[in-house]
């Protein structure tokens, strides 16, 4: 009876995966435990996550990073190799939703190094070493949506790799990912890769642009809160149009799978907001929603998910959006403020992550006597 609401939530389209990952979670099996107990069918990583998991838990890491330092890994390879090993792991576990979903779902992503966001050649170079490196059929590549890296997009699925397209704050931005996705899969199809096996979703980030916006906005708005899920609605609306284009009917034809909307940042940042606004403000199918655990706990206790709430509120969104245009909110200036902000927290984390990485590794090799 305790999952009900994700039950629910499930049945009416919406695939639920867990935006965190540690080792002592997979040790532990409480990642199992999710995809048993709680319909958790997918599993999101960043920088972020790693550094709080890697930097955190020296015990859970300590023999790979032993043995890392007696072979003399540099400090890159080590946290490519370290943040592999998880994600292989996760993509075991979920091995057989990934089977049961027909390949759509037990997916589980490994962020290419942010500090490629701005260099396509660098970033599909990365992405073929990280798919090689996990090697597994579950694994979702991210590849950050900025200006410099959507022809990446399309290079990384032509050679026939899986992507989660991350970082994507606007509709405008999000229309260019769809043409890159299907300009990489058209090009996939001509390498002669079959188009059922490439999956991709396209991570919309939603609570930070009411982070963001709210900020702007006079205290006492009644604006305020209204921008994030708007947002994320109008980009579900280009989606909905993309899907009745023939150019990717044509695609469908050749057994491609669609890019589906995934709702990342939806975890609560606001303590004045329902802990539950970004999960029951976007309930429709066929899109991905990727949650903290405390998020899924909230579901799960009081989550009303029994309607579809995104198309049926196009209109709204639209007229929503128009009234912070309206209110004199530059929503062009707050995406792009928002991408910048995005590289550069994972980037920070990346750094972050190298550096005690480097400690660990130059412990260990003292310790050893190297």
């Amino acid at each position: 009876m305790s999952t009900d609401r994700l039950a629910a939530l499930s049945a009416a389209g919406v695939s639920i995966w867990l935006d965190d990952l540690d080792r002592a979670r997979l040790s532990g099996f409480g990642l199992a435990a999710l995809v048993r107990d709680s319909h958790v069918v997918g599993v999101t990583t960043n920088p972020s996550i790693f550094h709080k998991a890697i930097s955190g838990e020296s015990a859970e890491y300590a023999s790979q990073l032993h043995d890392l330092a007696i072979r003399g890994v540099g400090v890159d390879e080590a946290v490519r190799l370290l943040t592999a090993y998880d994600v292989r792991w996760a993509c075991d576990v979920l091995a057989d939703v990934h089977i049961r979903s027909g390949g759509v779902d037990g997916r589980v992503s490994i962020e290419v190094d942010p500090r490629l966001a701005r260099d396509a050649d660098a970033t599909v170079a990365e992405a073929k070493a990280l798919a090689w490196t996990v090697d597994r059929p579950n694994v979702l590549i991210k590849v950050p949506a900025t200006i410099e890296a959507l022809p990446a997009i399309t290079a990384v699925l032509a050679a026939g790799i899986s992507v989660n397209v991350t970082l994507i704050f606007s509709v405008t931005r999000y229309a260019a990912v769809l043409d890159a996705w299907l300009a990489g899969l058209e090009a996939a199809l001509v390498n002669g890769h079959d188009l059922a096996s490439i999956e991709s979703v396209a991570s919309f980030f939603v609570s930070r642009v009411d982070t963001e916006v709210d900020t702007r906005l006079p205290a006492d708005s009644p604006l305020r809160g209204t921008a994030a899920i708007a947002n994320a609605r109008i980009a579900h609306q280009a989606f909905t149009a993309m899907m009745a284009s023939e150019r990717w009917k044509s695609l469908a034809a050749q057994g491609a799978h669609a890019q589906r909307p995934l709702w990342a940042s939806t975890g609560v940042k606001n303590p004045a907001y329902e802990d539950t606004r970004y999960v029951v403000g976007l309930v429709t199918r066929d899109v991905v929603n990727t949650m903290p655990e405390a998020t899924i706990d909230a579901v799960r206790d009081h989550g009303d998910v029994s309607v579809d709430t995104v198309i049926p509120e196009y209109e709204a969104a639209t007229a929503a959006l128009l009234a912070l245009r309206e209110a004199g909110i530059d929503l062009d200036d707050v995406v792009e403020q928002l991408e910048v902000q995005g590289v550069d927290t994972f980037v920070t984390s990346w750094v972050s992550l190298l550096e005690s990485v480097s400690t660990a590794l130059a412990s260990a090799r003292t310790a050893a006597g190297r």
